[in-house]
This record gives C-alpha cells, sequence and structure tokens, in this order.
C-alpha cells in the first residue's frame, strides 16, 4: 500500500480487501483455533479444513469477490504436491504461440508463480500486479479444497487441473520448505511434531487426504471439467501427460508441432532442472512483481520421487500409509491411479 510521503504524495484509495478486512478478521476470530507448526501461527477450521489466517482472509473475499469466467482455466492442488511445475507448464502450452523461439519465453526471467496467480493470496493481497489487471490472462491457481471453491468457480463451467502427491513426500517437501520461509511467528516445531499435526489435518489447507479426495470426487462427477494428475506418474514420463494437459486446456499440439518436438521442447523448458538452475530462481532472489516470504529458489529443492525415505522412520511410513488406506477404501481411487 502507498501511503502519504515527505513529498506529500497522495495515498492510493484502499482496495476492496483493505474495505472488508476488518469484517473477515471478526469472523475469524469466532472460529475454532489449534496451535500451528508455529508458536505465534495458529491454524483457524473453516469448512472442515485449517487456514493460516492470512489465507483463510484470502479465502473469504475470493468467495465473495472472485469472478470466475467460463474461458477461464484453474491450477489446482495442496501445497508442494508440484504446483510450481504444473505453473510453468499450463502457461508455456497456453501461450507457446507467442513466442518466436524458447529463448524468449518469459519463464527463463521470471518465477512460475507471476504468471498465474492464487485466487487466495494474489488476488486479495496483491490486486495491481499485471497478471491480474491483463483481461486477457485465463490462468489462476489455488489451494482451496473443492468444496470451498468461490461458487463463480463452479458456476462458471470452466475447466481446472489437479495435482496429487505422495503424502509422505508431500509432508517431507511442506516441512523442508516452511524452513526458508521469512517468518517472524516462532520457530518451527520439530520434524515428529509436524509429522503428528500432519497426520491429524493439522496443516494448512488440511486435511491433505480430504483436500485430494474432494477433487477426486469432483473428476469423477465431471471428468470433462476436472483433469486429475499425479505427480510421481508425470515425473516418470511427463510427455503423454503434458500432451493431454494441452489437449484438456484447448491447446493441443498440432501433428506438426509433434513432429518438430514442440512437445518435448515444452517439457525440456517447464523441467525441474531447467527452471532450478535458471538466475532468476537462485540464491535470494525474489518474484519480480511483488512482495513474497519466499525466495524464488524456495520453490526447487529436490523434486524426487521417495525423498521421504530420508526423513520418515517406518513407524511413521506405516501410520500415513494407513491413514490413505482407510481414507480411500472403497472409492476405487487407489485402483485408478497408478
Amino acid at each position: 500500500m502507498e501511503s502519504k510521503s515527505e513529498n506529500n504524495a497522495v495515498a492510493s484509495p484502499p482496495s476492496e480487501f483493505e474495505k472488508n478486512q476488518k469484517h473477515y478478521q471478526e469472523t475469524i476470530a469466532t472460529l475454532p483455533h489449534q496451535n500451528g507448526w508455529r508458536p505465534k501461527d495458529p491454524f483457524v477450521e473453516y469448512g472442515g479444513h485449517w487456514w493460516l489466517q492470512p489465507l483463510l482472509e484470502g479465502l473469504l473475499h475470493s468467495q465473495k469477490f472472485f469472478k470466475a469466467r467460463a474461458n477461464d482455466f484453474f491450477v489446482c492442488s495442496y501445497p508442494k504436491t508440484g504446483t510450481t511445475w504444473l505453473k510453468a507448464l499450463t502457461f508455456a502450452i497456453a501461450n507457446r504461440s507467442k513466442f518466436v523461439d524458447d529463448s524468449t519465453n518469459p519463464l527463463l526471467k521470471r518465477n512460475p508463480h507471476e504468471f498465474v496467480p492464487y485466487i487466495e493470496i494474489d488476488f486479495p493481497f496483491f490486486p495491481s500486479v499485471d497478471v491480474l489487471k491483463d483481461e486477457g490472462n485465463t490462468l489462476f491457481s489455488t489451494h482451496i479444497p473443492y468444496n470451498l471453491l468461490p461458487e463463480s468457480i463452479l458456476k462458471s463451467g470452466c475447466k481446472m487441473v489437479y495435482i496429487w502427491r505422495d503424502p509422505k513426500d508431500t509432508f517431507v517437501s511442506m516441512w523442508t520448505f516452511a524452513h526458508k520461509e521469512r517468518s517472524q511467528q516462532g520457530d518451527l516445531v520439530g520434524i515428529e511434531e509436524a509429522f503428528d499435526k500432519f497426520c491429524q489435518g493439522l496443516s494448512a489447507y488440511g486435511p491433505y487426504l480430504d483436500h485430494v479426495l474432494g477433487y477426486w470426487k469432483a473428476h469423477e462427477a465431471n471428468p470433462e471439467k476436472v483433469l486429475f494428475l499425479k505427480y510421481e506418474t508425470m515425473r516418470g514420463d511427463p510427455l503423454p501427460y503434458v500432451k493431454r494437459l494441452a489437449e484438456f486446456m484447448g491447446y493441443g499440439f498440432t501433428e506438426e508441432e509433434e513432429r518438430e518436438g514442440v512437445v518435448e521442447r515444452v517439457v525440456k523448458l517447464c523441467s525441474f532442472e531447467t527452471l532450478k538452475n535458471l538466475e532468476a530462481n537462485k540464491g535470494e532472489k525474489d518474484r519480480e512483481d511483488r512482495p513474497a516470504v519466499y525466495a524464488n529458489s524456495a520453490y526447487f529443492r529436490k523434486g524426487k520421487v521417495g525423498d521421504w525415505e530420508n526423513y520418515l522412520t517406518t513407524e511413521m511410513v506405516a501410520r500415513i500409509d494407513g491413514l490413505m488406506e482407510e481414507k480411500f477404501r472403497g472409492t476405487g481411487f487407489l485402483a485408478s491411479t497408478p
């Protein structure tokens, strides 16, 4: 926010979010709270999921004010399940005709999160970023559980893609990612306590398995509108899934593009290895469009499948695998997601 400075610059008017923030905070004050992963960052229960207060304020605002259009496309996910990669892929697919060759693609200069804005973060807190002011942009993202999405999204008929990941790697990625947050909310709890909370559903946007199940059911009910992808399967062989994603988005690759290797170039451009090694995503470099609590490099740790083996005990693995088996029993989910 701008304010009156020494040269008497006129303060900018309050945003729609700022006008409503006090009301959101009053609502949140009445909701159940639980100790979080940091001492000054409690979780707040709303709609069957747990939230950090700023994210819940953003959710309440997006539920009321975000207006989806039929041609919008949503990248949906739980944190640390492949979101950054999927944002890069959707942007590269939708915008490939705009760039003469890969060397001019803005993904090589800026972080993927700058091109696919979060409706519960960018939309309320940073409404003046270029991508939100660009009416031609149709790509948006969210970690919001399916049952709490703004009504305008569900009524618009727009499409969405959801990516999920083994909960063991999801937890480890969340816990290591949280260490990189520029936080004033106190030290993180230890991995054992964080894992216990995660298994209880006490994590931002959690419970994780409920989050996955909500989008899985939406996909089963309407596969033409909700594409469901698994991180591990895509990492193993991305090419067919990138082609499938492009077709689903309405930007299918032509036979000529396939012959010319365009699909392979998109896969390479958006690969974990390419993005991690870009200057824009190294060290303490920040995104260009707005302040952030994470450096760009925080989004690129390992991207490996099975890194949980370096962090979790046998008992931890048994516990989380048991929870997954119990949650998805009878849904057809495990058999349908190789």
